[in-house]
């Protein structure tokens, strides 16, 4: 029979081992919410107010998009927005012009109350230029490699030195395109190779590109928006007097989206989307 001191002492000692063990569940518990919190995120928003919301989560981290419309639909602003958005909150990006000199998209940023100097200061922004007709001249040295007459490597675009961006837009594919006129399959050749660098370099990349108002293809030749993981539509499509501006995210490898076109404003401020706003008939007219 035991007795009833010894019965207590053995409560005690049992009371201290179960809140001995629970210390240690509570520390493990701890310990794992802290390695989920350190997991590298996994989908990127744009900031733009009203567009993330077209997204369950956001655009998969690594993505290649088109950012796809005609003349004046508001692609050069979209970029820079999504540019100065993302290096304001951290990230490093590079926008790369084949047509506009980085002065005046500076000054594009300036006048919608963006600074882009201040970012660039940070190195988290960088906005340089690059001629169309060297891409033929690496091409040929990526053809001369194919054929063995070349041994070292060559990229299709010149990142910046010692500047590792997270986010890459390149503006536009319709510049690039325009340089191999009559040569189409050497043009296929290279967005093949820049398809494959933006996936080596773990960059989330926006390549903007030309159509038609109201577009059946999204690029030069049909093959980038194949390539791509994303296209994003920009609209500006004409209602009697007046233009109307939309946009719709067309497709988005590994990411749940809205599917509809849904209206969208140029402020002063930059670009304003309106989720809830669905614009009708826009692709029959």
């Amino acid at each position: 029979m035991v007795k009833k001191g010894s019965a207590s002492k053995v409560k005690v000692t049992l009371k201290k081992k179960i809140s001995k063990e629970r210390k240690k569940i509570k520390k493990k518990i701890s310990r794992l919410a802290r390695k989920k919190k350190k997991l590298p995120e996994q989908y990127i928003k744009t900031y733009i107010p009203g567009f993330d919301e077209l997204f369950e989560k956001g655009i998969p981290k690594g993505s290649t998009v088109l950012i796809a419309g005609g003349a004046g639909s508001g692609k050069t602003i979209f970029c820079l927005q999504l540019c100065y958005n993302l290096a304001s909150h951290g990230k490093k990006c590079l926008y790369m012009s084949f047509e506009e000199p980085p002065e005046r998209l500076r000054q594009h940023m300036v006048d919608f109350g963006w600074n882009p100097k201040e970012l660039e200061k940070k190195k988290l922004l960088k906005i340089t230029r690059a001629n169309p007709f060297d891409i033929i001249r690496a091409v040929d040295a990526l053809l001369a490699k194919q054929k063995g007459e070349l041994l070292i490597e060559i990229e299709p675009i010149i990142l910046p030195k010692n500047f590792k961006p997270d986010i890459i837009v390149i503006d536009s594919l319709t510049a690039i395109a325009s340089a191999f006129i009559g040569r189409e399959e050497s043009y296929r050749i290279y967005i093949e190779q820049l398809f494959r660098f933006f996936e080596k370099v773990k960059a989330t990349s926006f390549l903007i590109t030309e159509t038609e108002e109201m577009p059946t293809r999204y690029s030069a030749t049909g093959v980038e928006e194949f390539l791509g993981d994303g296209v994003i539509v920009l609209y500006n499509v004409r209602h009697g007097n007046v233009r109307e501006s939309a946009v719709e995210v067309l497709k988005m490898r590994g990411a749940k989206h809205k599917k509809k076109i849904v209206a969208m404003q140029i402020t002063s401020r930059g670009i304003i989307v309106y989720p809830e706003q669905e614009v009708f008939g826009m692709r029959e007219e």
